[in-house]
């Protein structure tokens, strides 16, 4: 008991081990009004006055015990050992859910998603059923807003485990990059050890990693639906098909940030149901093998993979670690 209590004190996935359900155990203390509604953050600096020293907005997303305040620190790290905290905004946003609010008692304005519904980007439970997209959406308007970051000059959004879920999938079906582009801001993507990855058509990978048939078809259904596949398409897509949404997505800057020791079958945190089986035994061979697929389909692919070693399943390892700080700073 007392091995794993320090193990537990070193590395932050063992976070993992504790009853997502319980209620998170900070909420974070600004607010991004959407409509009538709040989303929850964190942010570096006030943003409700003009900042022209800031060059590069940072959003780092927590993984499914939403402890946003543990990935806004790890940003910061990143950021002052990048030397680049001068002139980068850190903003992490918290997906709250149900017992966040009956723990905190949260005011009725806070969105609040069932479970981990919102890494897939499905509607909240209130106040209004807003996808967790769109959350995304209206804080990329902000920071696209030239009255408050005159000079900003890229946006990377970047998420770990669950969080890093949630950026894959919004990084196919997410439009927030329109008013980015409108002011002519960059937009990057970092995606960090997610248990799973949404498909573009009904192959996976073999025993040797090539795509293929899938073989337990008949076995598992729901192999190919949102969110690992492109059958039953959350609203927010807006009857965009598979074809239109991967030249989409085959086009942007993406980096896949994967821990070269994340290669526990069993680990607490991954998901085990048959859709994710499907994509590989563990995280490192599940983005290996997406990786491949798309390298597959489209020869070119302006992508990387970059692989952390010596790291698991550990968000503040893989972000702090030089490979992570070049993934983040370094274009």
């Amino acid at each position: 008991m007392r091995r794993l209590f320090a193990l537990c004190l070193v590395l932050v996935s063992c976070a993992t081990l504790a009853a997502p359900h319980a209620g998170v155990a900070r909420i974070v203390d600004d607010r991004l009004p959407i409509g009538s509604a709040q989303a929850a953050l964190q942010l570096s600096t006030d943003w409700n006055r003009p900042h022209p020293e800031i060059h590069r907005a940072l959003i780092i997303v927590h993984g499914r015990l939403r402890n946003a305040a543990t990935y806004f620190r790890s940003g910061q790290t990143a950021t002052q050992a990048a030397g680049a905290s001068a002139d980068t905004l850190v903003i992490a946003p918290q997906f709250l859910n149900a017992a966040d609010v009956k723990r905190h008692h949260l005011p009725d304005n806070l969105l609040r998603w069932q479970g981990n519904a919102w890494m897939g980007g499905e509607p909240a439970l209130g106040p209004q059923p807003l996808s967790s997209f769109a959350v995304f959406d209206a804080l990329l308007a902000r920071l696209a807003d030239r009255r408050l970051l005159p000079n900003l000059q890229e946006v990377v959004i970047a998420g770990h485990s669950g969080g890093g879920q949630v950026m894959q999938r919004y990084a196919v079906l997410g439009q927030g990059e329109r008013p980015l582009a409108a002011s002519g801001i960059r937009l990057r993507f970092v995606i960090a050890n997610p248990s799973s990855y949404a498909y573009f058509d009904a192959s996976r990978p073999d025993a040797q990693g090539r795509p293929a048939a899938f073989a337990d078809a008949a076995s598992c259904p729901d192999f190919d639906t949102w969110k690992y596949g492109m059958q039953g398409l959350p609203a927010y897509a807006e009857g965009r098909d598979a074809t239109t949404l991967e030249r989409h997505y085959a086009a942007l800057p993406i980096t896949y940030l994967l821990g070269a020791e994340d290669t526990n079958p069993n680990h607490p945190a991954l998901d085990k149901s048959c859709a994710a089986e499907a994509q590989g035994p563990y995280r490192l061979a599940r983005g290996l093998n997406y990786y491949h697929y798309l390298q597959g389909r489209h020869p070119g692919l302006p992508q990387r993979l970059v692989e952390v070693p010596g790291v698991g399943h550990d968000g503040d390892a893989i972000f702090t670690s030089p490979e992570g700080r070049q993934a983040l700073f370094g274009g």
